[in-house]
């Protein structure tokens, strides 16, 4: 069973920074794409960014140029570095493992941006 935990959410002040890690573990293949979403009250679950297990990664133009992705591989761990912060970037931050056929989400952690 795979299992992601998330954390590192907060409030922040805009222009501040905040570094969400996801946490993953049981079974997993070494071929697999991660990435970090968001959802902001009354809307949908977006996507922020991807990052392969070959390091591949792709960044929504919302948070390019503000936010990195990352993984180390020896603590099956993700990141998610957000500089910058602004307002609209406050929402419930879910990391998601995708392996072939199958995905597999984390809890959720909150990040908020005071103006």
């Amino acid at each position: 069973q795979v299992q992601l935990v998330e954390s590192g959410g907060g409030l922040v002040q805009a222009g501040g920074s905040l570094r969400l890690s996801c946490a993953v573990s049981g079974s997993t293949s070494s071929s697999n794409v991660m990435g970090w979403f968001r959802q902001a009250p009354g809307k949908q679950r977006d996507l922020v960014a991807t990052i392969s297990s070959a390091g591949s990664t792709n960044y929504v133009e919302a948070v390019k140029g503000r936010f990195t992705i990352s993984r180390d591989y020896g603590k099956n761990t993700m990141f998610l570095q957000m500089n910058n912060l602004k307002p609209e970037d406050t929402a419930v931050y879910y990391c998601k493992l995708s392996r072939g056929s199958y995905a597999y989400w984390g809890q959720g952690t909150q990040v908020t941006v005071s103006s």
